[in-house]
């Protein structure tokens, strides 16, 4: 089945939806039993999409649950209040005291802070590493190291890993793989398929895809599925059935919304490319970014998220840059219909081990699905007022 039929049809049995088009938003909390009989027979299956207590899903949930494995190949898949829930909740399913994780330099920021200020508190420790290493990742491994996650393309810097050669090196030292698979959303990378045990999304970019619901997900291999399933509940993540009755209708349209997210920002790359303020784009597509190779054997498209370097600009250039824009809102997250912009100016100082080899800003630019002529002519006033600085 294509991909574009599969997101329509992923999760709509009818054992969800009965005759309706749509699986049925389903709210609950407690579920009630007319017999012992069925309080057991419900307690036993209660990992197994059958209803049990509201914290484990309704039907809502097991539809869209469904469909995630469906749509990126894994066995089960947990659900979380947002993305930063879902990173934490697998990594705490599969670390303990005394366990080293490797860590990849370009991870999204909240992620790097749960290392640094929960996971060693914890007794964890992180090794980062940098995300072109591919198999030579080997030399990082040490007795204790549990889990290598991965984030690909890498949060503001795009950097595309190797993820098939950092697989086939955990798996030969029984080292569990996390990748935070969320640029790629479930349909432009099949994760299982590289040797990614568990695949993270923050469904509250392309999944739901109009910035108004925060969800997170994780699906597994049938290896890892039982450990994070029974973790993650008793670490008390769950999701509201309102929110993810969204995930669930925002699939439908995931496809479409990608083709024209990706094909504005490419226009839009291209444009900014030929601008002689920019030193370099940083858009997996392109040929000079980090990974590109990787890119093209890995993924089977791109969407709206990049960023650009410029080749120098101080605060107050940035600001007059950033603060009158028309059509770019300032604002975190991404993944919605509007289009955003965001900017850093010491990309170093996020990272550890890596060097970062240019000196000028750095700006990240979400392209949503406004017409890419109206979105050039306000970078174009952008710069003009960054010219004027």
């Amino acid at each position: 089945m294509k991909k574009e039929t599969q997101l329509i049809h992923a999760g709509r049995s009818k054992k969800w939806t009965g005759s309706a088009v749509n699986p049925p938003l389903v709210r609950a909390s407690t579920i009630v039993f007319d017999t012992m009989q069925e309080l057991k027979d419900a307690t036993k299956q209660r990992g197994n999409r059958v209803p049990f207590y509201g914290r484990r899903g309704t039907q809502t949930h097991f539809a869209f649950q469904e469909a995630m494995c469906e749509l990126e190949g894994g066995a089960g898949c947990a659900l979380y209040p947002c993305g930063a829930a879902a990173i934490s909740g697998a990594l705490l399913s599969f670390l303990k005291q005394g366990d080293h994780l490797l860590m990849v330099d370009t991870a999204y920021e909240p992620t790097r802070g749960l290392c640094d200020k929960i996971l060693a508190g914890l007794g964890i420790t992180t090794t980062y590493y940098d995300p072109m290493v591919g198999a030579e990742i080997k030399q990082l491994i040490q007795p204790n190291t549990k889990v290598i996650f991965l984030e690909s393309p890498g949060s503001l810097t795009m950097e595309v890993q190797d993820i098939p050669a950092i697989c086939q090196v955990a798996k030969a030292h029984n080292i569990i793989t996390i990748l935070d698979n969320t640029w790629a959303s479930p349909i432009l990378c099949r994760p299982f398929e590289l040797g990614v045990d568990i695949a993270i999304q923050a469904a509250t970019k392309y999944i739901i895809g109009h910035s108004d619901v925060m969800l997170g997900t994780a699906t597994a291999t049938s290896a890892c599925w039982p450990t994070l399933r029974e973790h993650s509940y008793l670490l008390g993540y769950c999701a509201s059935a309102d929110d993810v009755y969204a995930a669930s209708r925002g699939l439908r349209t995931l496809s479409v919304r990608l083709k024209q997210h990706e094909q504005n920002a490419l226009i839009i790359a291209k444009w900014l490319a030929a601008r002689p303020e920019v030193e370099a784009i940083r858009h997996p597509a392109f040929e000079d970014s980090p990974g590109h190779a990787f890119f093209r054997r890995d993924f089977s498209g791109s969407n709206g998220l990049f960023s650009f370097i410029l080749k120098q600009g101080s605060s107050e250039q940035i600001q007059a840059f950033i603060e009158g824009m028309q059509h770019f809102k300032m604002g975190f997250s991404w993944g919605g219909y509007e289009s955003l912009i965001t900017a850093t100016m010491n990309v170093q100082a996020l990272r550890t081990v890596t060097s970062w080899p240019y000196s000028g800003p750095l700006i990240r630019l979400h392209i949503g699905l406004e017409n890419p002529d109206d979105l050039i002519e306000d970078l174009a006033q952008a710069f003009a007022r960054f010219a004027m600085r």
